[in-house]
């Protein structure tokens, strides 16, 4: 590998930490948003919908824009922007400076995820192995970050720009600075497929080499989904599940998503390893398996350590779904990542704005524990298309990634 694809590595991983970071800025602070504008509870769930709503329009603008615009253009400035959009919402005044703010992160946020997802997987290509659960790792390590933060804010009753913006004059400048070293791959030109739409290995394209078939992705779409409505329970419904169905008390309750937060980062840090090891199918085979496990140990966990055993296990187990999703929509369409990427990357959203409701209309009408058996069979819906996480080597016995000649060198500095 040469210096300019690991300082492209280096600095596309900053760009997740930084993104982490902000998101769990904005979302740990709701309660003081919501204080600060007088948003009532009524309102507050419009307000919290609209931001994965326009990030999927976001997402699929950024699918047109990459035709003309490489990703890495994209994130260069929508990055900015998102964290702007962050202290916006810590300073603004009044209910439409509110809705001003959030509207702009949502779109920009959803160019942001699209393009760096974008990024991680044509060099995940150019290197020839698994690296995007590196960078999901680093994401997850902004979050923790975030979060932390947040909490010395809200300890300290810091009004809410006094908090973002010493953040933002940090990881601004630093995210610009590292901006230039970029690595962009070709898939927008067919990056590893051949004149004749066959893949570096030999074997036809899936999406014949530059067009995403709808059909083709929709299973990654599904696991997309069902990963982020897992994901959202836990961030939702962890601490009033601890604390109303289990008894704990309102400091124990708080701990379920900072572990489930760092186990998710200790399975990302160690999950490349993994894929390179055993074959990235056979990682989320045991990912599905080890979250809905999970689940169970929650809904019939009899206290509260029992749940936050459960919410453990969960942790370990769905931090490897949504980077090898993303991972595998670019090996399956390598003429197409980009587009792919972007389109996948709705599901995102989708999973995030179906998961809490669906959990909190059933806990509502039935129980909660029984709501949490709902995410434990989403999650296990995934063994079903694990086959379509496989790369292409595994049909030769490999069980591991292979370098794309086709690929290898290339990136926006001549490489």
């Amino acid at each position: 590998m040469t210096d300019v694809l690991r300082r492209g590595r280096a600095s596309l991983a900053f760009s997740f930490f930084a993104q982490g970071a902000a998101f769990a800025l904005l979302v740990t602070r709701i309660p003081a948003i919501q204080d600060r504008y007088g948003v009532s509870d009524a309102l507050l769930p419009v307000f919290l919908a609209a931001v994965p709503v326009l990030a999927g329009v976001g997402s699929v603008t950024t699918e047109q824009l990459v035709k003309r615009i490489p990703p890495s253009v994209l994130l260069r400035w929508s990055q900015p922007v998102v964290l702007l959009a962050l202290v916006g919402v810590g300073a603004g005044h009044g209910m439409a400076g509110l809705g001003a703010a959030l509207a702009v992160f949502g779109l920009a946020v959803g160019a942001l995820d699209a393009s760096m997802n974008m990024l991680g997987v044509s060099l995940q290509r150019t290197y020839g192995r698994s690296i995007m659960l590196g960078f999901h790792a680093v994401y997850s390590l902004g979050g923790i970050v975030g979060a932390s933060l947040a909490w010395v804010g809200a300890h300290w009753h810091l009004a809410l720009w006094v908090s973002y913006l010493p953040v933002v004059a940090v990881l601004l400048p630093a995210a610009l600075a590292g901006s230039r070293w970029y690595v962009d791959g070709d898939s927008r030109a067919g990056a590893g497929a051949g004149a004749d739409g066959s893949d570096a290995e030999g074997e036809p394209a899936a999406g014949g080499g530059s067009a995403v078939v709808f059909r083709l992705l929709l299973p990654l779409c599904l696991v997309m989904t069902f990963a982020y409505i897992g994901d959202s329970t836990v961030s939702n419904w962890s601490a009033k599940y601890l604390q109303d169905v289990l008894g704990s008390s309102e400091q124990l309750a708080t701990v379920p998503y900072n572990v489930y937060m760092v186990t998710t980062l200790l399975g990302r840090a160690i999950g490349d390893f993994g894929v390179r090891r055993f074959g990235a199918a056979a990682v989320v085979r045991v990912g599905a398996l080890v979250a809905a496990g999970g689940f169970a140990v929650v809904a019939g966990a009899p206290g509260a350590w029992a749940g936050m055993l459960g919410f453990t296990l969960v942790g370990l187990g769905l931090c490897v779904l949504v980077p090898q999703t993303f991972a595998a929509a670019g090996r399956l369409f390598p003429g197409a990542s980009d587009a792919a990427i972007a389109r996948l990357n709705i599901f995102n959203y989708v999973g995030f704005l179906v998961g809490s409701p669906l959990v909190g209309a059933l806990g509502d009408a039935w129980s909660y524990r029984g709501a949490m058996a709902v995410p434990m069979v989403l999650v296990l819906v995934t063994l079903v298309y694990a086959r379509s996480f496989a790369p292409r080597a595994d049909r030769y016995g490999g069980g591991h990634e292979r370098p794309r000649t086709a690929d290898v060198g290339r990136g926006s500095n001549g490489l």
